[in-house]
């Protein structure tokens, strides 16, 4: 009698958690559409960055070129010496602004988690507060560079994007989803301080949702380009995208005023690569942090998936 009440459940469970045969296809079947749409944009861009100026002239974009080339990729590391230093300036930007960030946000997020927190109301509401209203550019110009002295630092590039109160109020949620707070208590019993409960027991059970939050940080602060053209003035220091934009857009100056710079100077704006070059500078931005994602996919997949495991 025992074991046909197993059956029975057992049977009941599988039908609650599996679909039949056709709608798992045809759910194959979307998910694989909606990621050749993903994809083949990005596949495409790769292509018209090996294509030559020629062919574009000659029958446009395409999938199958009529004739490959490299000379826009050529023309963006043998063009501009200081690209290996963008390189170099975005990384070390991604990297330690988005450990800075991380740390930050964390040791904000935690208090407003903890119930027994005092002002935790006064500092989520100062939280969010920010993400509604802001001094605007000109006092935010201001005070970063006339008082707080970013101007022609990393300091500029890293400092204004270090709180970001979407990322603290995302980060508080997760806590709240996936942290008991008996485990605080229990901690707390054993005689463990407030820093060692939190680096050494929470975080480990909060790494999903660190892990995403450092994402979302490392590809803002890799994609920024708008404080480095508010606050630097040496090369130097410039990071890939602005570096980057800024030979697109001497490049379209030259196009534009060709006519007006001679005969020589209009030959030589004519060979060279324009269209391609474009797709090439979107390639060189978008590869090194693609190659991100997989170190951050197994923590971001664990973390959309804690809720059916507590269940």
């Amino acid at each position: 009698m025992k074991s046909d009440t197993v059956k029975i459940v057992s049977k009941r469970k599988s039908r609650i958690n599996s679909i039949n045969l056709p709608t798992e296809i045809g759910i194959n079947i979307i998910l694989g559409l909606f990621c050749l749409i993903c994809v083949v944009p990005f596949i495409f861009v790769v292509i018209i960055s090996f294509t030559s100026e020629e062919s574009i002239r000659e029958i446009g974009y395409s999938f199958t070129p009529t004739k490959w080339s490299l000379e826009a990729y050529k023309f963006a590391f043998n063009s501009s010496k200081a690209i290996w230093r963008a390189y170099f300036n975005s990384f070390f930007i991604t990297i330690l602004g988005t450990i800075l960030s991380v740390l930050i946000c964390v040791l904000y997020s935690y208090p407003l988690f903890r119930k027994d927190f005092k002002y935790r109301k006064f500092f989520t509401f100062f939280c969010f507060f920010t993400m509604l209203f802001g001094g605007g550019l000109v006092p935010t110009y201001y005070v970063s560079k006339n008082i707080l002295g970013l101007s022609d630092n990393y300091a500029a590039l890293i400092v204004p994007a270090l709180f970001n109160p979407f990322n603290i109020i995302v980060m508080r949620t997760f806590f709240q989803s996936s942290v008991p707070t008996d485990i605080i208590e229990a901690a707390a019993i054993d005689g463990s301080g407030e820093y060692n409960t939190l680096f050494k027991i929470i975080v480990p059970i909060a790494k999903p949702g660190i892990a995403t939050i450092a994402l979302l940080n490392a590809l803002a602060y890799w994609n920024e380009w708008y404080l480095a053209m508010l606050y630097i003035r040496t090369e130097s220091l410039y990071p890939l995208q602005y570096l980057l934009m800024r030979t697109q857009n001497q490049i379209d100056f030259l196009t534009r005023n060709a006519a007006m710079l001679g005969s020589e100077i209009s030959k030589l704006v004519h060979d060279l690569p324009q269209q391609n070059l474009r797709m090439a500078l979107a390639v060189l931005i978008v590869v090194p942090i693609a190659f991100a994602y997989p170190f951050f996919q197994r923590f971001i997949i664990s973390g959309l998936t804690i809720g059916s495991v507590k269940g």
